[in-house]
């Protein structure tokens, strides 16, 4: 079948930095294409180049084999290209119709339709198998599945003939998972070409029918998904083999560094006790909305506890206020990285010296050579794809800003680290270089916790697992002898 979409030999730069270089790439009806690659490797540049949001450089751009030369993001909708990205774009204060049909809305002399508007809204919502939801909701009100699929719908309403999925699952449960698989499943079946991008393999091999691999804004290959398998898949990504996933050494555990007696985190009716030793990851488990991030939050200070004692290394770090626990040797590393990680205006220097300018000033002034060799040994090690320790934060890949933060608690030389999804979002290879960051931190006598969705994540890279359930502790496990049933079994609620 001749290709909907045809991009020949496409390349873009930034400056000295080449995003993409000689990129071949034809989507075809009725088939998945996934694109490959870990980050920084120009995945989203080359879908910004599909949706005319930035003009390439050279090569060409064909759709249903015609030229179409450098394409607005109106010229791109028209011509049948539709995306959802992993950042939903809905409006949480308007109603479900009228984010489907923004812009668009029907009207008769200036003044909007309701029973119009309602009709249309309700055959949209019909072909993401929400027909049951009233089109009057306010999409505040929705789970962030639904959202996701008020989205696909509202993207589906401008008929496009290619549809761009950029990481859609990244928030969303194994169950709502499956689901959205499912409807793009059905997306293909009716003959829609689709581009799938994700971080996550499995869903790759559950969904895709051809892969195309990237590495370092080049092209490395196309092929069939079933011409991969797990391992080779990686080794194209990364060019190289990653022998083993998660960190393998001998680390010497100690005595407990991190002791939580009796903390009582706001609105949870109970209290928390658990501790961790020098030298020991801690794994915390959990069902969505069991409280793990919460527990972290009230471990750094950032939620208010009605009460309980932190201590670290027997001196006890005061409640509700993170500036104590990092003085007291304690960071955090946040789940959502864009809202409450990175300063995203600021430079990669400043994003990764701030939790330690007190350190590195004098008089209320920054030593710049200070505060040089400070970034030069911390992110020195951790691979970052960049051109100046200079650039804005924001002109990184989500893995790049993830190291960025990383590197950011290093150099407070922390004593306790929470890591909350470590490596949501990430390629595997990055995710590769941060367990084994995680695991030398361990070995230096660090005590560590580790939150994640990811259940081989938590088993694979912790020494014993905390299951919580309604805020508390459900149960305590060592990792070597639990599997992912033992975990949901403590996770889920007793009937």
């Amino acid at each position: 079948m001749s290709p909907v979409v045809a991009l020949h030999d496409v390349s873009k730069s930034y400056g000295v930095i080449q995003a993409l270089s000689d990129i071949q790439l034809e989507l075809r009806k009725g088939e998945v294409h996934c694109l490959a690659g870990e980050n920084g490797a120009g995945k989203s540049t080359l879908i910004k180049v599909l949706t005319g949001a930035i003009r390439r450089d050279g090569g060409s751009y064909e759709i249903d084999g015609k030229d179409i030369g450098d394409p607005t993001p109106v010229q791109a909708r028209q011509a049948g290209i539709g995306v959802v990205y992993q950042e939903l774009s809905v409006l949480p204060e308007l109603s479900v119709a009228e984010n489907l049909l923004m812009g668009r809305l029907p009207a008769r002399r200036g003044i909007t339709r309701p029973a119009e508007l309602r009709k249309q809204a309700k055959a949209m919502l019909e072909r993401v198998d929400l027909g049951d939801l009233d089109p009057g909701t306010p999409v505040s009100e929705l789970s962030l599945a639904n959202r996701q699929l008020v989205e696909i719908a509202r993207v589906l309403g401008t008929q496009p003939t290619v549809l761009i999925f950029d990481e859609p699952t990244t928030a969303l449960s194994e169950h709502e998972t499956q689901a959205l698989l499912a409807r793009i499943k059905q997306l293909r079946d009716e003959s829609h070409a689709i581009l799938y991008i994700t971080h996550h393999l499995e869903e790759m091999f559950e969904i895709g029918d051809r892969v195309t691999v990237m590495r370092d804004g080049k092209f490395v290959t196309c092929k069939p998904m079933q011409d991969f398998d797990r391992d080779s898949l990686i080794a194209t990504m990364v060019g190289r083999k990653i022998e083993s996933l998660y960190p393998s050494g001998k680390r010497v555990i100690g005595e407990p560094r991190l002791i939580v007696r009796d903390l009582r985190p706001s609105g949870v009716d109970g209290s928390v006790d658990f501790e961790v030793r020098s030298g020991e990851i801690l794994g915390v488990a959990g069902l969505l909305g069991s409280g793990r991030t919460e527990l972290l939050r009230a471990l750094f200070g950032a939620d208010p506890v009605a009460g309980g004692r932190i201590t670290i290394d027997g001196d006890t770090v005061p409640p509700n206020s993170p500036r104590a626990a990092i003085k007291s040797g304690m960071g955090l590393l946040t789940e959502d990285r864009k809202l409450q990680g990175c300063l995203l205006e600021l430079s990669i220097r400043a994003n990764t010296s701030i939790a330690h300018l007190r350190q590195i000033s004098t008089l209320f002034t920054v030593d710049k050579k200070a505060e040089t060799r400070t970034v030069d040994r911390y992110l020195g090690g951790l691979r970052l794809r960049a051109g100046s320790w200079e650039q804005p934060i924001q002109s990184l890949s989500g893995g790049n800003q993830q190291k960025v933060l990383l590197a950011r608690w290093l150099a407070t030389h922390a004593k306790v680290l929470l890591f909350d999804e470590p490596t949501k979002g990430v390629d595997v290879g990055a995710k590769s270089e941060i367990y084994t960051v995680i695991g030398d931190l361990a070995a230096e006598g660090l005590a560590v916790i580790v939150v994640s969705s990811y259940l081989p994540e938590v088993l694979g890279l912790a020494d014993r697992v905390l299951v919580m359930r309604d805020g508390l502790v459900a149960g305590c496990m060592t990792a070597a002898d639990a599997t992912e049933e033992d975990v949901l079994h403590l996770a889920s609620p007793t009937p």
